[in-house]
């Protein structure tokens, strides 16, 4: 893992050199906190007081995200899930969706760039699949709509899975007789029910239950046991310090576009962003907003994936989005609040379907 620290503050860096280090799994950046810094973010939390009217810039999750133009039905659903994870969909056969938006890690890799076709190297970090559904557009300079536009992009893009084109998708899935039952229960009534089109709309119905509702929604729903008093305190600091100003609606995030580096300039404009896509001078370093839901456990952060824990996260959007330098306390505090966002997976989803079996006429493996 490469991660730059010229530009932290020492402290930060020195923090950063520790997370590398480390080889075991990550607990919640929220839970490594110093035992002062613990203690400091949470005193008087009890007599917090958050006025209700402020919570109106968020939004509880709804059970799914509907789509008119992809509408929803078991059958789509049960066979976006076995697309998902069916490695056939690459190339070597040996990636598939669920290969970087790991459903049983919160939808991410963990890594800073995801290995693709022959080890190679995304450009950018792989953000959840969990509540994606849900964001103003797909991927970090949204150059795709939808979950379902997204959903065809990664199969042959050379550097993820590698397919040569729509053809050789459709071939794969034609001979395996299953997935021909399956595409006809999903799409009845269409004359070529199996296509690209169709595959990546199961998937994209698939992804659209992919929602992870947490205590803060019960909180917003008026359930002021939800949440503790250190993450209403938390909560009470994300208001104060302006977080809610691109961090809002039900994904605490993903409907908007920002400037990385809007009051203090990012050091790192390898990556311009949407200016790539636009060709706009005011799409330089413009990038679509995270949303914040599991973002506890989600690391590392940021489009280049360059910092490992969320607390240094936190310190770094501070300043450069908003000119503001956290406290050690209270960038714990903001933290306490963060993990409180980790929802609940859907069980259903996680475990790996059993995949219909490839026949003779099935297309071998193509490492090149």
């Amino acid at each position: 893992m490469q991660i730059r620290i010229a530009h932290w503050p020492l402290g930060l860096a020195l923090l950063a050199g520790a997370a590398v280090a480390q080889s075991t799994p990550q607990l919640p950046a929220g839970r490594r906190a110093g035992a002062a810094d613990r203690r400091s973010a949470t005193a008087g939390a009890p007599q917090v007081q958050i006025d209700r009217r402020l919570l109106a810039t968020f939004a509880p999750l709804p059970a799914q995200f509907d789509s008119e133009r992809n509408p929803i039905t078991g059958a789509k659903v049960d066979l976006g899930r076995m697309l998902f994870f069916d490695a056939r969909l690459s190339r070597n056969q040996d990636h598939s969706c669920n290969s970087c938006h790991d459903l049983g890690r919160y939808g991410v890799d963990g890594e800073r760039l995801s290995h693709g076709h022959q080890g190679q190297l995304g450009k950018r970090n792989a953000p959840t699949v969990y509540n994606a559904a849900g964001n103003i557009a797909q991927f970090w300079d949204g150059r795709a709509a939808t979950v379902e536009d997204q959903a065809k992009g990664p199969m042959m893009n050379p550097v993820e899975m590698a397919m040569p084109g729509e053809q050789r998708i459709v071939a794969t899935l034609s001979s395996i007789p299953e997935y021909v039952r399956r595409f006809r229960a999903a799409f009845p009534g269409e004359k070529q029910p199996l296509s690209l089109d169709n595959a990546a709309r199961a998937i994209g119905a698939f992804e659209r239950r992919l929602v992870t509702p947490s205590r803060f929604d019960r909180y917003l729903q008026g359930d002021e046991a939800a949440l503790t008093a250190g993450e209403k305190q938390g909560l009470k600091r994300f208001i104060d310090a302006g977080c809610p100003s691109c961090h809002n609606g039900p994904g605490v995030g993903g409907g908007s576009y920002e400037r990385l580096g809007a009051a203090v300039p990012y050091p790192d404009e390898k990556d311009l962003g949407r200016y790539a896509l636009t060709q706009k001078d005011e799409d330089r370093m413009v990038f679509r907003v995270p949303g914040l839901r599991d973002v506890a456990m989600t690391a590392p952060y940021f489009h280049d994936g360059s910092v490992p824990r969320l607390q240094m996260a936190v310190h770094l959007m501070a300043e450069h989005q908003l000119g503001k330098t956290l406290s050690p306390s209270q960038t714990w505090e903001i933290v306490t609040f963060l993990n409180a966002l980790t929802g609940d997976v859907p069980a259903a989803c996680v475990a790996p379907p059993h995949l219909p079996p490839s026949t003779r006429s099935t297309p071998r493996p193509d490492p090149r």
